[in-house]
């Protein structure tokens, strides 16, 4: 993996910023920085200073919602298939993240990546802590970056601990200090409950059954783990235990205890009227998708939009 811990100017992920960056590159703006002159446009058109351009591009592109392509010197982005489906002005499915599905879709597309290494995708794929010290995370990623990063030595204690920071500040919900303090309610992955500050630079993320999450975000994050799994092993099955612990599987991404797991896998049986099916025999407890119903991650994430919209 490429280790990715910089390019976010310490910026939390702010509420709008995913909208503006995929409906600036559709009405022709530019998000690359390398020419003053583009620059200073998408400065004016986003509102934003330079520093924040930087940031609006990074967690747009960690999000998987834009494309990339090289032309000699310089980048030119695109938006891709994920950032028009849901942010685009005019026919994206929640472009003002008004739906908490959508917040955790976003969620799942940024840690669902096995090409670069961010904290957010250390602490939800390989992080087993549930109660921790902000330096215990930064020795714990301190340690296994040499080997998760075919041993970047760029890297170092300062760039990954204001990586930390930033994931912190974008996730964990804090004591309210000051009246009226915006910089508590910017981010809309806050709104998860994944992280909560305890004080003290102690902090909780509690394993559990996620009751909040929708049974379709779950499915879809189920459909793509078991693509992926089955580009490998070419069969549309897997345990129960590489759904929990897994890097990229569900159960690690959306932090899902083993019982809450499994309370998921009954309502996602349920919903796919059997298509997905999990057993529990001799001990082996397996998850299995009907090959017809492997690729409809897609359609999944409509009815959910579909039944979002009509309430």
């Amino acid at each position: 993996m490429r280790a990715k811990f910089t390019g976010h100017d310490t910026f939390p992920l702010r509420y709008g910023w995913l909208y503006k960056a995929v409906n600036h590159l559709n009405s022709g703006g530019k998000l690359q920085t390398s020419k003053e002159d583009e620059t200073q446009q998408a400065i004016i058109q986003l509102g934003v200073g330079k520093n924040m351009v930087n940031a609006i591009r990074y967690w747009a592109e960690c999000a998987g919602l834009l494309e990339s392509k090289r032309k000699q010197s310089n980048i030119d982005y695109y938006t891709s298939e994920n950032g028009d489906y849901l942010f685009n002005e005019t026919t994206g499915k929640d472009p003002y993240l008004e739906h908490l599905g959508s917040i955790w879709l976003v969620h799942f597309w940024l840690c669902f990546n096995e090409d670069e290494m961010t904290s957010y995708r250390y602490f939800f794929n390989i992080f087993n802590g549930e109660y921790f010290e902000k330096q215990v995370l930064l020795a714990h990623m301190s340690n296994d970056l040499v080997k998760l990063t075919s041993g970047d030595s760029s890297l170092n204690d300062s760039t990954i601990q204001k990586d930390i920071d930033t994931f912190l500040n974008s996730y964990s919900k804090k004591h309210i200090t000051k009246t009226g303090d915006e910089e508590q309610f910017n981010s809309p992955l806050t709104e998860l409950s994944l992280i909560q500050e305890s004080g003290k630079n102690y902090y909780l993320s509690d394993l559990n059954s996620k009751s909040d999450l929708p049974i379709e975000i779950f499915i879809y994050a189920l459909l793509k783990f078991i693509q992926k799994e089955s580009r490998i092993s070419k069969v549309s099955k897997v345990n129960f235990k590489s759904l929990l612990l897994d890097p990229l599987s569900p159960g690690r991404i959306f932090r899902l205890s083993e019982q809450g797991l499994g309370e998921k896998l009954d309502s996602a049986q349920d919903y796919s009227n059997g298509s997905i099916s999990w057993l529990d025999t001799s001990g082996l407890r397996q998850v299995s998708v009907d090959s017809e119903y492997l690729n409809q991650e897609q359609v999944v994430l409509d009815s959910y939009y579909e039944g979002a919209n009509n309430v």
